[in-house]
């Protein structure tokens, strides 16, 4: 935790905010931010720029003058790109410029850009943001008493149209909510103000999935979280014990503590074969003929069993039907 001090509207210090290393406190990335800069960027763009091609322009298709005998450079229609009011080659067409991020990128590129304020001692905390009324000079005296004239950006816990409205006239100054919070915004002004419950909400906004896996894990047994080898001895368990696969994977996963582990206990249970089903299939029918050749191998192959003459094989083997249709006979008679 980075301890701060939390100032109120007149610029005095009534206490201190522990921000959450998570959030505040770690290395940025440089890499991971020029990703999502340049993935917002694109984004806002609306990709309607449109040109028109030789065949869209107005004008006619007829060839300007004969090939050959006017002693001119050969021409076809005047809608070519190099005639005045032509086409153009290769203009801009409407298209999309959209670019995916990965939702953990542009989280840590939203970390990465807060703690790099931290660092930089551009952001203030402050206990709560009032005004005695709707005026811009209320929102300018608040900001120079902070010793930030020149600009924030002030991040509110949730929308005051009143605080908006006030703040509208002043340059460089723009108020959001923590879910409005964007990249560029951040990294466009000089300094971040945040309130108390806008920072708690912020740090929730960006550790809600760390959060939800440890609340699942604490609600869900109180003891310490296991391993991820015990979590497969539990499945072993329970499939040796006849539970099916997947009561096994849930009472496995609801004593771990990662999501990695949960993962490994899934591909342990897919692997392993469904408690209570027909592991051993039907033996095929021997064909004809191959029946007296088994007696004999096993036989030969069980000692205990007594000696075996040739004779009597042999004798085996011409009693065995010779086909399968004289073995179904057989079995009729």
């Amino acid at each position: 935790m980075t301890a701060v001090d939390v100032k109120n509207v007149r610029g005095e210090v009534v206490g201190s905010f522990e921000l959450d290393d998570r959030v505040f406190g770690i290395e940025p990335n440089r890499a991971v931010v020029h990703q999502a800069v340049v993935a917002q960027l694109a984004n806002q763009r609306k990709g309607t720029a449109d040109t028109k091609t030789r065949g869209e322009v107005r004008g006619g298709t007829h060839k300007m003058w004969r090939q050959k005998g006017t002693g001119r450079a050969r021409q076809g229609d005047r809608r070519a790109p190099h005639w005045v009011g032509g086409g153009v080659v290769f203009g801009p067409h409407p298209r999309s410029y959209h670019k995916d991020l990965p939702r953990k990128m542009r989280r840590l590129a939203m970390r990465s850009a807060l703690s790099a304020r931290v660092a930089e001692q551009a952001l203030t905390v402050v206990d709560e943001l009032t005004l005695a009324a709707p005026k811009t000079r209320e929102v300018h005296g608040i900001l120079r008493a902070l010793g930030l004239e020149r600009g924030a950006l002030i991040v509110l816990p949730e929308r005051s149209e009143e605080f908006s409205r006030a703040a509208r006239n002043l340059a460089d100054v723009r108020t959001v909510t923590p879910g409005g919070l964007n990249l560029l915004d951040v990294l466009k002004y000089r300094h971040v103000i945040l309130t108390r419950p806008a920072a708690e909400q912020l740090t929730q906004q960006l550790t809600s999935v760390l959060a939800r896996g440890r609340a699942i894990v604490a609600a869900a047994d109180d003891s310490e979280p296991k391993t991820a080898t015990e979590m497969d001895e539990t499945i072993e368990q329970k499939a040796a014990s006849g539970t099916p696969n997947d009561v096994a994977v849930a009472d496995a996963a609801e004593a771990v503590a990662t999501p990695a582990a949960v993962e490994s206990a899934a591909t342990q249970a897919a692997q392993a074969p469904a408690a209570g089903s027909n592991e051993t299939q039907s033996a095929p029918r021997p064909v004809a003929g191959t029946e007296a050749a088994s007696t004999a191998q096993s036989a030969t192959a069980d000692p205990d069993s007594g000696p075996t003459t040739g004779a009597a094989v042999q004798a085996d083997a011409e009693s065995a039907p010779a086909t399968t249709a004289e073995a179904d006979e057989k079995e009729e008679a």
